[in-house]
């Protein structure tokens, strides 16, 4: 297939070599380059402003934003074939009689101010490959840097490049979840005054000194879990927080605990839950008995490695119990067993390597286990694009859940911040499942919303968001981002404040 990407001479990006590289990668696909001026540029105040971004906020130089000269397009074919059977517009000019034309947009506008426009707007951009104005392909595209425009913008254009692959090679989904609130009927937005973004600028290193003032006095992030018996009746039954609200789970200040998995073996409740340390800045894994009036005790560690762990997604089978923590620090998906319950556990597989997932969950279901993980494409630089942490859903499959696990021959399966990342096990309502999914457009976890899984298999995965819950008067906080039960008790997360000087020592 020859394909030609339309791209704006004057503003040659890494993003755009990064696609160039994708795409002659692919099979049966030979990539030329139509580099003219399009005037669909940024203006130097935006410029200006994400130069402000990178000192203050320490951002790297060499990320997809970066500007190169056009000897970077030496590589491919400037000269266009004769013969053409797409044309990828990133400019949104572009009229060939007899050729298909792709044109990607960003809350319906073409080029990259439109998509610049939407982060400066405070907007979830939507992105579309459109052909005639019909829906090739749509995400929504999202960042864990919100109000940083050069780290949205960097992330978004990485998960841009996602979507475009996907759409080429036929693996993409045509529409996406709706969501259970209003749809935004705004039309696309415009690129501030050099005026409004000076004022943005002034704002952004005003925010930035009030971030390091903050971090002196109180530890962040730092978030809480909450817990509650059900009396029968669970979140996925509820659709709202309990009205006798949630008791917290107490920390000494000095460390936080997240993402709680509990099970129930051998008669006995146990939460698993990321034990984050402050001072060492990264998590293990630590686990605490429960009974009807709360924890025994205290979180104690069960597993410590060398680098950051989460997500303790715990399951019993065949008589014993197994973790799936997540590792993305580590570019692994590993695989322990408890040799001497709650602790011992000795690493049986590695399920997946060289991979930055986040929160894999794993579930049986028609006769198969399926794994689900967002995935980061690298770390963020011009060689490896990056992207968001929480928006590209990735599944997985396999006979056993000891693996072999086989990558879904459409993934990413899903390209949206608001229902992609996983936030606890998935449950069986109805012969269906119910899939918790993390809302991270206002922020990261920012809200839990609850997905019914309609279609799964190896054509692709197909879901229907019902019920976005946030925190409130029953739980306090900004935040909400993990959902798990057994035996009768029930267990959230969210945000806390944590004053450096009311931390205190636990006996």
């Amino acid at each position: 297939m020859q394909v030609s990407l339309r791209l704006d001479s004057d503003c040659l990006r890494a993003f755009h070599l990064l696609l160039l590289q994708r795409l002659a990668a692919l099979a049966d696909v030979e990539v030329s380059v139509d580099a003219r001026p399009a005037g669909s540029g940024i203006p130097g105040s935006i410029a200006a402003l994400f130069q402000l971004e990178t000192v203050i906020h320490g951002l790297p130089a060499d990320g997809l934003a970066k500007r190169l000269p056009l000897s970077a397009l030496a590589p491919f074919q400037t000269r266009t074939p004769v013969s053409l059977d797409l044309v990828l517009d990133l400019c949104g000019d572009v009229q060939v009689e007899g050729t298909r034309v792709w044109r990607v947009t960003y809350d319906g506008a073409g080029g990259e101010a439109a998509l610049l426009a939407s982060i400066l707007d405070g907007r979830t951009p939507l992105a579309r490959v459109e052909e005639n104005g019909a829906v090739v392909a749509e995400g929504r595209l999202g960042t864990e840097y919100g109000g940083i425009a050069l780290a949205a913008f960097q992330d978004m254009l990485a998960r841009t490049a996602s979507l475009i692959l996907a759409a080429v090679t036929g693996a993409a989904r045509g529409a996406l979840p709706v969501l259970p609130e209003p749809m935004d009927g705004r039309g696309a937005p415009s690129l501030p005054s050099a005026g409004k973004l000076g004022v943005r600028a002034g704002k952004a290193l005003a925010r930035r000194v009030v971030q390091k003032i903050y971090h002196l006095c109180y530890n962040a992030p730092h978030w809480k879990v909450g817990w509650r018996e059900t009396g029968g009746r669970d979140l996925f039954d509820l659709r709202a927080h309990p009205a006798s609200g949630w008791q917290e789970l107490p920390d000494d200040g000095s460390r936080f605990y997240a993402d709680p998995f509990p099970i129930l073996y051998q008669g006995q409740v146990t939460l698993f839950v990321e034990d984050y340390i402050h001072h060492l800045g990264r998590a293990i894994i630590s686990a605490v008995p429960f009974g009807p009036s709360g924890p025994i005790g205290r979180p104690e560690p069960v597993l410590d490695l060398p680098y950051h762990l989460s997500y303790p997604f715990v399951f019993e089978r065949d008589g014993q119990v197994w973790m799936v923590p997540e590792s993305c620090a580590n570019r692994t998906v590993d695989l322990y067993r408890a040799t001497a319950f709650p602790g011992g556990w000795v690493k049986e597989a590695t399920l997946l390597s060289d991979i930055v997932a986040s929160d894999a969950t794993l579930v049986e279901h028609g006769g198969s286990w399926w794994m689900f993980a967002t995935v980061r494409d690298g770390e963020g630089t011009a060689r490896d694009g990056g992207g968001a942490f929480s928006d590209a859903l990735h599944l997985w499959s396999a006979p056993d859940f000891r693996g072999p696990w086989t990558p879904h021959p459409k993934n990413p399966v899903l390209i949206d911040i608001a229902s992609a990342r996983p936030a606890g096990r998935m449950v069986e309502r109805g012969g269906q499942l119910l899939r918790p999914v993390q809302d991270c457009r206002r922020s990261y976890g920012g809200a839990l919303g609850i997905a019914r899984v309609t279609h799964l298999d190896l054509n692709g995965m197909d879901q229907r968001v019902e019920t976005i819950l946030t925190s409130g008067a029953l739980w306090s906080g900004r935040k909400l981002h993990t959902l798990n039960e057994a035996g009768g008790l029930e267990f959230i997360d969210g945000s806390a404040i944590a004053p450096r000087w009311k931390q205190k020592r636990q006996p």
